[in-house]
């Protein structure tokens, strides 16, 4: 299976699970017309239903089982969890691991840990520019012209938003309080797999 498969089966099957989880946890309250709310509350609403929790934001057990950790949220894969190697994939039809987390998966292309979108300077987003995160979601580009964006990031449903979409929610994610929180960077596949 190739990089590219791999990663459109991925965002497929991420847009299908954050499309589960949001039905399951009922409508978000939306809020007031488009031309009636400030970039900050349309990106605010974007983020919580476009499922950018289901794998920025840490997952603990709940109640009800898994959910996110709302005390870290957007933080992505916690600095001070260091995972194991990934198993092996068994024969079949499986393309993944995922870590209890959420925060880390491992597949073909090697093991990817979901990224801090918090404006901390060091370790989030806080050094990167409003240009450099539209082109990022547009291109499947770190910072719109490094390494490739892994799975499970669903960028490619993302570059279909419109500029005025992405902008709020780069205005919204810069609005939070930065955290300090430097995730791994991603580890390539095994020489001699199949990427």
């Amino acid at each position: 299976m190739t990089h590219k498969t791999a990663t459109a089966l991925l965002a497929l099957t991420c847009v299908t699970l954050t499309t589960l989880i949001a039905t399951a946890s009922g409508p978000a309250q939306r809020p007031a017309a488009t031309t009636h709310r400030t970039p900050v509350a349309l990106g605010n609403y974007l983020v919580s239903t476009m499922g950018c929790h289901d794998c920025h934001t840490p997952w603990k057990l709940g109640a009800k089982g898994p959910e996110p950790d709302m005390t870290r949220a957007l933080t992505g894969h916690p600095e001070d969890l260091k995972m194991p190697p990934a198993p092996a994939l068994p024969a079949g039809p499986w393309i993944a691991t995922v870590a209890a987390t959420n925060t880390a998966w491992a597949g073909p292309w090697g093991v990817s840990f979901t990224a801090n979108l918090t404006p901390d300077k060091e370790t989030g987003l806080g050094d990167w520019t409003e240009e450099q995160f539209i082109t990022a979601l547009r291109t499947g580009k770190h910072q719109g012209k490094g390494r490739p964006i892994l799975p499970p990031m669903p960028y490619p449903a993302y570059a279909n938003l419109v500029d005025e979409e992405l902008k709020a929610i780069w205005a919204y994610l810069q609005s939070l309080a930065p955290v300090k929180n430097r995730v791994p960077q991603p580890i390539d596949p095994p020489e001699g797999s199949q990427r």
